[in-house]
């Protein structure tokens, strides 16, 4: 479970941190904790797509409500954020978290859609069992049962974000396949960065100091 005084001395952690952290920890803290955010072409069409969403905030389709940018926030475990859209199916939420870019393989993304729905059972009061990603460049909605599993995956990494916030020093940069479509790669400089260490490592390698008696 999450710090029952988190608030004594953290601020909230953001939902949308839990994908970033997942996915790179490096990333999650250029965003949230050094306010560093580059544009690319996903971000870009990503953010066109979320303004989109808001055009039409709620709506009824048959006996389901739908309600589209819907803040959401959880006193108990310190999150705060909004759902790309919930519907409610007899007063049950069902979250679903729009995505533009590719589809990652780690399904970083359902630790977000994880903590809407922690939000939604503590704001609702009503158990959320399922929800979805909904990938609009492929038309693809993927459901997601939000199960123990995936509950305690998410709790750890609410806990590891809140740890990350307060942490002095970024965390070391991946340098790998994960770089390539990330949009804070000039930020990160994942790539010099690993170099500048892999040059050191060899230096201190070529100059060893005997002691001398």
């Amino acid at each position: 479970m999450g710090n029952e005084n988190w608030y004594d001395t953290d601020e909230p952690v953001m939902l949308s941190s839990l994908e970033h952290y997942d996915y790179c920890p490096r990333q999650c803290a250029l965003i949230h904790r050094e306010q560093t955010f580059d544009e690319n072409i996903y971000t870009l069409r990503g953010r066109e797509l979320h303004e989109s969403l808001q055009e039409e905030p709620v709506e009824m389709v048959g006996d389901v409500r739908i309600e589209r940018e819907l803040p959401l926030w959880s006193e108990h475990l310190g999150l705060i954020g909004r759902a790309d859209v919930v519907e409610f199916h007899d007063g049950v939420p069902f979250p679903i978290e729009y995505k533009y870019g590719p589809v990652r393989s780690g399904k970083h993304a359902d630790l977000q859609l994880c903590g809407q729905a922690l939000c939604l059972e503590e704001m609702s009061g009503r158990a959320v069992s399922r929800g979805a990603i909904y990938h609009f460049s492929s038309r693809r909605r993927r459901e997601v049962n939000i199960n123990t599993s995936l509950r305690q995956r998410t709790l750890a990494v609410i806990e590891a974000v809140r740890k990350l916030m307060n942490e002095p020093e970024l965390p070391t940069p991946v340098n790998d396949r994960r770089c390539r479509n990330c949009s804070l790669s000039d930020s990160c400089l994942p790539a010099a960065i690993a170099n500048t260490r892999k040059l050191a490592l060899l230096q201190h390698a070529l100059f060893v100091v005997d002691n001398v008696t």
